[in-house]
């Protein structure tokens, strides 16, 4: 049965849309265990800093997707835990000082609000990407009569898959950050989205801020799978053991991150200027709500992707465009060795499952 894995991604034992959800909601979960410490005490040094972009809203990140959260007032009277005090000289300071003076629990802080969307939206992306990278494959491997993969097949199925679950993701996304900012129930949020969507279209109400986030996570995803599938190929590790889908899901991620980079610095200022200028004018109630809701419309246009590299760049220079490269390649490099190495584990323990099943129904075969 070894000789079955010398041909990748053999039909016969390709794993279901369902294994494949599987195994990358199991990755999003070990994901967001392992990283989100280390965006929460990214957080906390920037607080205590005062580098925090603004004093009204922040971006999240637990290692599967970016959140912007809005900084509420806590209804307990407690202090939120992105503004505790905290004397921290450094990362590994930080993580001692919370651990011993808040718990252990502290370093997850925010972590279940946000994997309401990060694993739906994780799992659909790697389930896309498998369903449109294999099936894009068999047709090419018809029309050319060859099933090596090409190169471009990992770029293009990538790119797609995240389109797609960005664009699924992203209203949500919106209903999941107004519920938060304003305190809403579910049974609330139906009304206030109704709102919303008066004042600024249904399109451009629900997907405000796609395009930003499509032009950072499209060229990242199809840069990522496009390097991590290249390792594969030249160290002939089509069936890869942990170690290898950990360490090339590294490398392709420090890769990808250092060329969206750009992107990144843009996507995260639109972000914090969407959180203030959207979340906050909802906070506002009665009369003076609806009519701040119409002076929405009326107010200057947000900075194009384009104006704010250029302005970046005549103020800063490249080192402006590449601001935050290394703590980013710090943040995503461990995050997709992650993810991509227990995805492709729990690929290869439904392949060998699979094949088990092919073998053992060919034997009850012959033997009738």
């Amino acid at each position: 049965m070894s000789s079955v894995y010398h041909e990748p991604d053999d039909p016969r034992f390709r794993i279901t849309p369902f294994q494949q959800m599987a195994a990358s909601c199991t990755g999003a979960l070990c994901t967001s265990l392992l990283v989100t410490p280390l965006d929460v005490v990214k957080i906390r040094l920037q607080a205590q800093q005062k580098a925090l972009l603004s004093n009204k809203c922040f971006v999240y990140c637990n290692g599967l997707m970016d959140h912007l959260c809005p900084c509420v007032t806590s209804s307990s009277g407690q202090t939120n835990w992105y503004h505790r005090n905290g004397q921290f000289s450094g990362t590994i300071d930080a993580f001692v000082k919370i651990s011993r003076a808040e718990g252990v629990n502290s370093l997850w802080s925010g972590l279940g609000p946000t994997l309401v969307l990060a694993i739906p939206a994780t799992v659909l992306y790697f389930v896309a990407y498998e369903q449109i990278r294999t099936r894009v494959k068999d047709f090419h491997s018809k029309q050319v009569g060859k099933t090596d993969q090409p190169f471009w097949i990992p770029l293009f199925a990538g790119a797609s898959a995240r389109v797609v679950s960005a664009s699924v993701v992203s209203p949500l996304e919106l209903i999941r950050t107004k519920m938060q900012s304003q305190k809403l129930t579910y049974f609330e949020v139906g009304g206030a989205l109704r709102s919303h969507i008066q004042v600024h279209g249904l399109i451009p109400g629900l997907w405000k801020g796609l395009g930003s986030t499509l032009l950072r996570d499209v060229p990242f995803s199809g840069i990522y799978w496009l390097n991590y599938e290249g390792l594969k190929s030249a160290f002939n590790q089509q069936t890869p053991t942990f170690g290898f889908s950990f360490g090339a899901g590294a490398i392709a991620g420090s890769i990808a991150a250092v060329c969206t980079t750009p992107f990144d610095v843009v996507k995260t200022h639109q972000q914090i200027e969407l959180g203030e200028k959207e979340l906050y004018a909802d906070l506002e109630t009665g009369s003076k709500k609806i009519a701040n809701e119409k002076n929405l419309q009326e107010k200057p246009i947000r900075k194009t992707t384009h104006s704010i590299l250029r302005q970046i760049w005549q103020q800063n220079g490249i080192s402006g465009i590449f601001t935050g490269v290394v703590p980013r390649v710090a943040k995503v490099a461990p995050a997709c060795a992650i993810m991509v190495a227990t995805f492709e584990y729990g690929k290869g323990f439904f392949e060998r499952y699979n094949a088990e099943e092919y073998y053992r129904k060919q034997r009850s075969v012959q033997l009738e």
